[in-house]
């Protein structure tokens, strides 16, 4: 039986279900525990949060056992009569109003802390997997709404920041990165509420397998022989067999999970799946899998930019990728990438800070380099959706990889 209370009344022995507010802004990784430590409790008084579900059947109530008798049936009546919407007890989770859009540079912090706090409950999941434990579905829902919101406000910042991962975090951040992609592809194909939270989902759980997978494969710096290799070909179908054991996933994130590493030319695995034998799901997490695995520095070799990876998965296109869902992933985070650093007809340099709604070549980026002096220039701004009306007008005339031009912090030109 649930039961909402102010934090005022929590102690020590209860079981806290549920927290009050958005999942980023509470200090815990995930809100389903019992309350051990008056520390605990000072964490959410002093997180701000005003109210909390506690689980009465696997806790204390503020109340005596004896005087809860007497509530019981009350308490059960009040929460049969109560809108299903409302219901917090549920594995699935429902979307807030759709929020307004924001600036990257709005955007941008709230989409760090959204990336630190999702890698710190994927890691959390990967380590209950390999302790044997049941995986937490409730706190993955909650990670798949704070980032499905960040990328309804622009996706752009979260996206982009996941793209920056640490070779040692590949593993978790790859799962955040993809979730990201899987929902600004869904929206882009125009999918309903329910059909991206659960793409969302996919991402965030589809390579779940890995976890079992010996760490000296899975983090081997080199290249992998042909008996690791085959080793490593095994996490979809063992992630597959932990979320049906799970029993709390939907269909969506089990098909994903066991073949996001199919090919529309039949040449994926594990079963060697074609075409229209691969579900659209299974089609988007194959090329959210591929941009985020090549954009990413991993242990064996640096990431490629992200102008570069999305020619060349243009070049792959035709034989592994799905037309309209590759154009729709292309759509939704653009030929120049957020974080790309292109030249200018002027010959000045710039990186990309957000798309434009009309046109994917005219992005808003930031200029800050010459070279024509070889020299850093007042940062400027400029929307090239808006160009000024005359014959000189800025246009993007090819990308450069930062790496030649050996600038310092480039990341924090566009990331701040």
């Amino acid at each position: 039986m649930l039961k909402k209370i102010p934090v005022t009344q929590l102690k020590t022995g209860m079981y806290l279900q549920s927290l009050c507010g958005s999942w980023i802004d509470h200090p815990f990784w995930r809100s389903k525990f019992v309350i051990k430590e008056q520390n605990d409790i000072r964490l959410i008084i002093d997180s701000g949060i005003s109210e909390v579900w506690i689980n009465l059947d696997k806790g204390d109530d503020v109340i005596s056992s004896d005087d809860n008798k007497r509530v019981i049936s009350t308490r059960n009546a009040e929460l049969e009569s109560q809108d299903p919407s409302t219901n917090i007890d549920r594995v699935s989770i429902v979307l807030a109003e759709r929020p307004k859009p924001a600036s990257i540079t709005d955007e941008i912090q709230r989409a760090e802390k959204i990336c630190d706090r999702s890698k710190n409950a994927v890691m959390s999941m990967f380590q209950e997997v390999r302790m044997g434990k049941a995986i937490s579905v409730d706190l993955a829902g909650e990670v798949v709404q704070e980032i499905s919101l960040s990328v309804m406000r622009n996706p752009g910042a979260l996206i982009s920041l996941a793209r920056l991962k640490t070779a040692d975090d590949y593993t978790y951040m790859h799962s955040v990165a993809v979730c990201a992609l899987m929902v600004a592809v869904s929206q882009q194909l125009n999918l309903d509420e329910d059909q991206t939270r659960e793409a969302g989902m996919a991402g965030l759980l589809h390579d779940l397998g890995k976890a079992l997978m010996p760490t000296e494969v899975l983090n081997k710096p080199g290249r992998l022989t042909v008996e690791e290799f085959d080793i490593m070909k095994s996490h979809p179908e063992e992630g597959h067999r932990l979320l049906l054991e799970s029993g709390s996933v939907g269909h969506i994130p089990l098909d994903v999970c066991l073949h996001h590493h199919e090919r529309v030319d039949g040449s994926g695995y594990p079963h060697g799946l074609k075409g229209s034998e691969i579900s659209i799901f299974a089609k988007m997490g194959a090329v959210c899998d591929v941009y985020d695995a090549i954009t990413s520095n991993r242990p064996y070799k640096a990431g490629w930019e992200p102008i570069a990876s999305i020619k060349k998965m243009s070049e792959w296109s035709t034989a592994q990728y799905e037309k309209d869902i590759f154009h729709a992933f292309v759509n939704s985070v653009g030929i120049y990438p957020v974080g790309s650093l292109v030249r200018l007809s002027s010959g000045r340099l710039g990186v990309v800070l957000e798309q434009s709604a009309t046109s994917l070549l005219t992005p808003k980026v930031k200029i800050f380099f010459s070279t024509k002096s070889n020299v850093y220039i007042s940062p400027e701004i400029l929307d090239l959706s808006h160009p000024m009306k005359d014959l000189n007008a800025e246009q993007i005339v090819g990308h450069e990889d930062p790496a030649k031009w050996a600038f310092k912090n480039f990341d924090q030109m566009w990331a701040g």
